[in-house]
């Protein structure tokens, strides 16, 4: 039975604090109104419930958590930080009673009323903004600055609450090593990458804080908790269309690099400019560089924004833009290269993951958050011709043999006849189907694709892939797009696209899971659709091997 529900509305602790009602509930636990009986007064109480369930070991861990909770707090003097009034123990753990706020926090006032407008986001911001300058200057960092820790007073008061995980200078860590603690979504990309937070990292969570105010929606919240983080490491955000004079400002704070953003001061000044409906000029410093020509605009997404891709190589994510302007208007910047082994070896580490982590990881930057594909289909739509026709086996040079340096073990290196080159699992037999050719190691229960269209109708393969996904609906039973996005890939101009469906016969009979990579190898074509679809009860091997072929794809030379 769930302890935390004998913790009873009525139950008088410390012989002072008598709880009422529930205000809210977390991962951690859940917070009380209550009634001090000594000085008269409504407080909050945070009760613990994760420390009902833990290890003893853990136990003592989050125990020292709230105590360093109350002594960050403590330190801190300043009308936009929640006071801690007392810590007391019950239970065998520790409770906080704090100072109650009567009013929403940030993520509920976002959730009833979708988004917030973009002047009282701004003004919001400054408080915040406030009450971190005042923690910093006391030696702390908040380090789980989001929407639901910023707390809206309905006399207009805004306070940031909950220094739960907060870094105080001169204490030592209770975080274990290679622990990563706060909200996935709202955390720095240094912190995600395993590097020691700062003021810059705080910053970088009230943008996305800012971000998810104005537009309803966290900026980079995926599937999952690793595509959540590779988002936050690789991906820039899609611009923030409700954001209005607070848009540059988000995307200042909002670089990947800490040394990239706007100093407190700065931020302050911006925000107020914002607060004041006029457009923040200082923020162009941090976001724009360089100009995109006329030309170089016609090869973005149709929303202007690509999402990001692989280089030359696969091995990092290409450099992105940023939002994008109308032509003749501010520039955008294109931020340099990641280290992305780093990243990869940081979030594996942190997340206690291997080598399958890895490799999802190291692949496209889209992975799980730019779903696409076709199963039972050609990547372009339409249905397979029945059983393929095997075809010669392509030839395979010395120099890639699977005993290759830079070749996985299992895998060799084909040199096809269309003169593409690519990794195949050892064992995948070539296939013609149309005027597709397939890889495929059991008569195409799995199956690896390639369609090349030499003269495409669409002006970008993202408008392709929509046209595409109007028929699937009506022809798929049990269809279902886990996300579409525009991309760049091989620094050209594609997008990828994954779903799900159920076959209902046929050797590929039973839910299947697919992903389509397509993009223009120059500007008018040809499109390469690279496309890849399994059963989805083993699709995380079959991804990780589309992974390990969009790394090692080579067009015809001819086509680069």
């Amino acid at each position: 039975m769930d302890r935390s529900q004998n913790t009873d509305a009525g139950l008088l602790l410390a012989g002072r604090y008598r709880l009422g009602e529930v205000l809210g509930r977390g991962g951690m636990g859940k917070v009380w109104r209550a009634h001090d009986e000594v000085l008269h007064r409504t407080v909050a109480v945070k009760e613990l419930t994760a420390g009902l369930y833990v290890a003893d070991a853990d136990r003592v861990v989050l125990h020292a958590r709230t105590q360093k909770e109350a002594r960050a707090a403590a330190r801190i003097t300043h009308p936009g930080v929640v006071t801690v009034h007392d810590v007391v123990e019950y239970d065998n753990r520790p409770w906080i009673v704090m100072q109650y706020v009567d009013g929403p926090s940030l993520a509920d006032r976002t959730k009833e009323s979708g988004e917030i407008d973009p002047r009282e986001a701004a003004r919001i911001g400054l408080h915040v903004l406030g009450a971190l300058s005042a923690a910093h200057g006391a030696g702390v960092l908040h380090r789980d600055v989001k929407p639901g820790n910023v707390l809206l007073a309905r006399d207009g008061r805004v306070l940031l609450t909950d220094f739960g995980i907060a870094a105080i200078e001169g204490d030592s860590t209770i975080t274990r090593t290679g622990e990563l603690v706060g909200s996935i979504d709202y955390l720095a990309p240094e912190r995600v990458r395993g590097g020691d937070p700062g003021p810059a990292s705080d910053l970088w969570s009230l943008g996305a804080t800012l971000y998810t105010a104005v537009e309803g929606r966290s900026p980079f919240r995926r599937t999952s908790p690793i595509s959540t983080m590779q988002a936050v490491v690789t991906e820039e955000p899609p611009p923030p269309e409700r954001a209005g004079a607070l848009g540059h400002v988000i995307t200042a704070l909002l670089r990947k690099e800490p040394a990239e953003r706007p100093t407190a001061a700065e931020t302050e000044r911006m925000l107020l400019e914002a607060m004041e409906g006029r457009e923040p000029r200082s923020a162009q410093a941090y976001v724009p560089t360089q100009r995109l020509s006329e030309e170089a605009l016609h090869t973005l997404g149709p929303d202007g924004t690509p999402a990001g891709g692989m280089p030359p190589g696969g091995t990092a994510p290409l450099p992105y833009p940023g939002p994008v302007p109308a032509p003749g208007s501010a520039p955008v910047v294109r931020r340099s290269r990641w280290r992305t082994t780093a990243v990869v070896i940081a979030l594996a580490a942190l997340l206690g993951g291997g080598a399958g982590i890895a490799a999802m990881l190291y692949a496209n930057r889209a992975d799980h958050d730019a779903r696409a594909g076709t199963g039972g289909t050609t990547s372009h739509g339409t249905r397979s011709p029945g059983p393929a026709t095997p075809s010669p086996e392509p030839s395979r040079s010395k120099e890639k043999d699977p005993a290759t340096p830079g070749v996985p073990d299992g895998w060799r290196r084909v040199e096809d006849p269309a003169g593409f080159s690519i990794l195949m699992p050892i064992g995948w037999e070539r296939r013609v189907s149309g005027t597709n050719i397939d890889y495929t190691p059991d008569n195409g229960v799995h199956y690896f694709r390639l369609s090349v269209d030499q003269a495409p109708d669409f002006e970008h393969p993202y408008t392709h892939m929509q046209n595409i996904e109007t028929d699937l609906r009506k022809r798929l039973p049990d269809y279902r797009s886990l996300e579409m996005n525009s991309n760049v890939y091989r620094d050209c101009v594609g997008s990828i696209w994954e779903f799900t469906w159920t076959e209902k016969d046929g050797v590929a009979a039973g839910p299947r899971h697919a992903i389509d990579q397509m993009y223009y190898a120059k500007e008018g074509g040809p499109e390469y659709a690279l496309y890849m679809t399994g059963p989805a009860d083993d699709w995380d091997v079959t991804r990780d091997q589309f992974n390990t072929m969009l790394r090692s794809w080579r067009a015809p030379a001819d086509e680069g």
